[in-house]
């Protein structure tokens, strides 16, 4: 399978054109769509796109030359793969997961070009994300306690969409709105303090 640059930069424009001060539109309609689903067909769909991605990964790690064993799993509404046991990749991948945002796109270009639809699958490398999910429900807190205590609202550093994700799960869990806002690279989250 071949992926061309432009397919990068077009998923890169659409998320720069997405609507501002909205909480992720993507993960709203996907909901919606698996809602009129049957789980059987939702739980064959994320298999399918879990098997999708871990061939084409499989074959990108060859041509790389970089060893890893592809795990693949359904993790709530979406398929998770992992690549565990690539020491190499994951220094590539060391501190800021740039490598990985990169991989877990083209994956996700792969399902969509092989399905016809969009993928929000979710990718790992050597357990990255779940390490850095905690720093961010941390940094998460703090903003919220601060939302508390000001009671203004309280913009956070530009995020990637899966750290948004997070920071918007931990304050709906502590009962406080969040948004995000901005575009591309500047997108963010605003923790509101409850009215």
């Amino acid at each position: 399978m071949n992926v061309n640059e432009p397919l990068a930069d077009a998923s890169e424009a659409a998320e720069d054109s997405a609507p501002t001060s909205v909480v992720d539109d993507a993960e709203t309609s996907t909901e919606a769509e698996a809602a009129v689903e049957s789980s059987e067909e939702r739980m064959r769909r994320l298999e399918e796109e879990g098997d999708i991605a871990a061939d084409y990964l499989e074959e990108l790690l060859d041509i790389a030359d970089l060893d890893g064993d592809i795990d693949i799993d359904v993790d709530g509404d979406r398929a998770s793969v992992e690549i565990a046991g690539a020491d190499r990749l994951a220094r590539l991948n060391r501190p800021k997961g740039e490598l990985l945002d990169a991989l877990q796109e083209l994956a996700r270009l792969a399902v969509q070009t092989r399905t016809g639809n969009r993928s929000r699958l979710m990718l790992d490398i050597g357990g990255f994300r779940a390490e850095h999910k905690d720093s961010l429900e941390d940094l998460a807190a703090t903003s919220i306690a601060e939302a508390k205590e000001s009671g203004v609202p309280v913009p956070m550093r530009p995020m990637n969409p899966f750290e948004r994700k997070v920071v918007h799960d931990v304050a709906k869990r502590e009962g406080l709105r969040s948004e995000s806002d901005g575009d591309g690279k500047n997108r963010h989250v605003v923790i509101y303090p409850a009215t």
